[in-house]
């Protein structure tokens, strides 16, 4: 009778929404409770590029406070990798840059946006036996959090058309050797697709 019953509520479940719903929705509450991984992206506009343009991608010089020995191009680089999956024309600099170097060196090439990232902040929490053996803090103990701040701009115009802020924190079962670095790969794919109206 048990079984019987617990078949006829996955039956009746799965009439209500397809299974690869059920896993994103199941994804989407076991991040907010911290669990997995999870993101909120923040926008300031509804912006949409075309889907040929032309996108220039840089860092700035700024490193991310609580976590001074990040990467110093983590964000271009992980920006990058997220958007050459949406956009047909990407390029990164190779080395963190200010806003108008970066605006001067996207015109150079003739690209159409410029993609700015900043590293906000980080905490990197201890995660594994390695850091808990050089640290031996309870409070160095938790989740790896990220804070970062995405702004697009029209080359031309130099015209912020999007400013986002993206907060990131690890999840429970996912925190096991990771840092912060390893959190901003999948909302930079969310922002970039979201970038083209997906």
């Amino acid at each position: 009778m048990r079984k019987a019953l617990i078949l006829l509520g996955i039956i009746m479940l799965s009439g209500c929404m397809k299974p690869s719903d059920m896993q994103d929705q199941a994804s989407y509450y076991l991040g907010d409770a911290g669990v997995l991984n999870h993101y909120r992206i923040q926008r300031s506009s509804t912006w949409v590029l075309q889907s040929d343009s032309k996108l220039y991608i840089a860092q700035g010089h700024f490193l991310p406070v609580g976590n001074p020995y990040a990467r110093p191009n983590v964000v271009a680089e992980e920006a990058f990798a997220a958007a050459v999956e949406v956009f047909p024309i990407v390029r990164r600099a190779e080395q963190p840059l200010g806003l108008e170097e970066a605006l001067t060196e996207a015109r150079s090439y003739g690209y159409d946006y410029l993609l700015y990232t900043r590293f906000a902040s980080a905490e990197d929490a201890v995660g594994s036996v390695e850091q808990w053996e050089d640290s031996g803090r309870w409070e160095d103990l938790g989740l790896d959090r990220a804070v970062l701040q995405l702004m697009v701009f029209e080359v031309g115009t130099r015209h912020l058309v999007d400013y986002a802020r993206i907060e990131t924190r690890g999840g429970f079962l996912q925190f096991y050797k990771a840092s912060p670095d390893d959190l901003l790969r999948p909302p930079l794919q969310d922002y970039t697709g979201q970038l083209l109206g997906r």
